[in-house]
This record gives structure tokens, C-alpha cells and sequence, in this order.
């Protein structure tokens, strides 16, 4: 595999981790009556994105397609979610909970990702800022579900 496949290949993984998170604050802004929670997870959608555009911009920049799309585990995912908010009375805690343990796989997956030597320093700086914020937005989840639980 040449270099720019390679870099691609790593930069749509982090894009589909991107589409994923989208539409799963999409998703809780949509189940959640909380206006504080419904206002981060819009303000989250937003962001992601917004990374997700960046990312297909740099994937581009390689001469290589950005892939379109959601992984199936997040369909499946989203679909647990959706049966569990019609049966689950506490769906603000549980919806966090699961915020909270998808940002920081993400974060690892961008970290992981900013190991690799061979990923340029443009490319670099892009991710370094997109895992800047994820972060941030892992310290908000976690005071959130401290005052939501």
C-alpha cells in the first residue's frame, strides 16, 4: 500500500468515528428534554461535523476518496440506544454514560493515530485540535453526569 493510501486509510477511520459521533449527539439532543443537554449535544453534532469536513478535505489533499457513511456498529448502536430510551425511566444518565465511553474511545483512536511517525505535520495539527477538543468536551460530560446523576 503506498503512503497516501495509508494516511487516507487512517484518516477515514478517524472520519467514520466522526460520522458516528454526529449522529449519535444527533441523537441525544433529540431524546433528552434537558435544554442544557440538548444544547451541548447540538453544539457537539455541530463540531463533529465540522471535523468530519476537515478530515475529507485533508483525505483529499492525499488524491484519495473520503469514505461515505456511518461503521455498522454505530447503526446497531443507535438502535440499542432507541429501544433503550422507550424502556429505560433514566435516560439522561444513561445517555451521558454512553457519551462518555464513546469520546474517550475516540480520544484514543486520534492519539493512536498521532503516534504514527509518518502522519505529516499539517495533518498533525489538524487531529492534535479536533483530540484538543474532544478532551474538552470529555471534561463537560463528566461534570454533566455528575450533575445529572
Amino acid at each position: 500500500m503506498k503512503y497516501s493510501e495509508e494516511v487516507a486509510k487512517k484518516l477515514n477511520a478517524l472520519l467514520e468515528k466522526n460520522y458516528d459521533s454526529e449522529k449519535g449527539y444527533l441523537l441525544a439532543a433529540e431524546k433528552v428534554k434537558d435544554q442544557d443537554l440538548k444544547l451541548f449535544f447540538n453544539q457537539r453534532a455541530k463540531e463533529r461535523y465540522d471535523f468530519g469536513h476537515e478530515l475529507k478535505d485533508e483525505i483529499r489533499k492525499f488524491r484519495e476518496a473520503p469514505d461515505p457513511g456511518t461503521s455498522l456498529k454505530s447503526d446497531i448502536f443507535r438502535g440499542w440506544m432507541n429501544i433503550k430510551s422507550l424502556v429505560s425511566s433514566d435516560n439522561v444518565a444513561t445517555f451521558l454514560k454512553e457519551v462518555l465511553r464513546g469520546e474517550i474511545a475516540a480520544t484514543d483512536e486520534y492519539n493512536e493515530i498521532l503516534q504514527d511517525r509518518t502522519i505529516p505535520p499539517s495533518t498533525g495539527n489538524i487531529l492534535i485540535k479536533h483530540r484538543n477538543s474532544i478532551t474538552a468536551a470529555l471534561s463537560q460530560l463528566k461534570s454533566l453526569l455528575e450533575s445529572k446523576s
